[in-house]
């Protein structure tokens, strides 16, 4: 890509529903930008695949979402879509594809014990997240 401020990254899961840490590779996105002070957008491309900011202490907490989450949408309903993946689509759409962070002093603006997470539901497969870094 031809925008210093635009990255994407790339991810290979390797399960059906996963939660991969990605806030590593977002604060790098934003050293990358040279950005100092402004907003980081990261954007998820795929329609059964989301991003959220969460806990980042207990690794516990990534396995207790895909499972509150698979109580509030099970796999067992008699879903329409003939491609059998409905769970994942809404899942997705809780969630959402897209997350803001703040910029100060060249690095990702999160509490203490957050992080970024890109939320597989329909996996494996690759897949790709945007960083957007924008100074203001």
């Amino acid at each position: 890509m031809s925008d210093k401020n635009l990255t994407e990254i790339k991810i290979n899961s390797s399960g059906k529903t996963q939660v991969i840490d990605i806030t590593r590779k977002v604060a790098d996105a934003v050293g990358a930008s040279g950005v100092k002070d402004g907003m980081c957008f990261v954007y998820v491309p795929h329609t059964t695949a989301g991003v959220t900011i969460n806990e980042n202490a207990d690794p516990d907490v990534k396995s207790d979402i895909l499972m509150g989450l698979g109580e509030i949408v099970p796999g067992d309903l008699d879903y329409a879509h003939a491609e059998g993946n409905s769970p994942a689509h809404i899942k997705a759409s809780l969630l959402g594809s897209s997350a803001s962070v703040f910029v100060s002093g060249g690095k990702p603006v999160l509490g203490t014990w957050q992080g970024v997470y890109f939320c597989e539901f329909d996996g494996p497969r690759p897949r790709k997240v945007y960083v957007k870094v924008i100074g203001g």
